[in-house]
């Protein structure tokens, strides 16, 4: 398999997205649909309320996310939509595993915020993207949620372009 050119990278906040979740759901790379009974029991188990990030706070919510990112784990950023259950990023391909990509994002916000509880779920979710195509139709989905809150495509000064555009 090739070398990927590029990957989209998901965290969301603790408790906003559980197993059964009416939108369905993805373990482990396998998307599951809906399943109300174990959505109720995931959400009883929950230890805190479900965390949202403070609306007013995106942009430097996202400033964070792209300084940790680029400074830390040397990647360019090419999309960032900072929601207020989930963020999105749009990387480029480097040594670092979405994992370590994941925690680096999560540990710039819970630093910066201080929020003294859980803020993020568990895990997160990477889509890898193999060619021009798919780097270039993650970036637009990322974009098309900023977009759709009345901000601008690219937000933050640190995105660029991949090499290829």
């Amino acid at each position: 398999m090739p070398n990927p050119m590029a990957m989209m990278l998901t965290v969301t906040t603790y408790g906003t997205w559980v197993r059964g979740d009416s939108r369905g759901w993805v373990d482990d790379g396998v998307v599951f649909p809906p399943d109300p009974v174990l959505e109720k029991a995931d959400r009883l188990r929950l230890k805190h309320a479900p965390y949202l990030l403070p609306a007013d706070r995106w942009h430097e919510i996202g400033q964070w996310v792209g300084e940790s990112l680029r400074g830390r784990c040397e990647v360019s950023i090419h999309a960032l939509y900072v929601g207020t259950w989930h963020v999105h990023a749009v990387v480029g391909a480097k040594r670092f595993s979405a994992a370590a990509l994941a925690k680096c994002a999560k540990d710039a916000v819970r630093w910066g915020l201080r929020a003294g509880r859980p803020i993020w779920g568990d895990g997160y979710d990477k889509r890898y993207c193999y060619d021009a195509k798919a780097v270039r139709a993650r970036i637009g989905y990322v974009e098309r949620h900023n977009l759709a809150l009345g901000r601008p495509a690219r937000p933050w000064a640190f995105i660029e372009p991949p090499g290829f555009m």
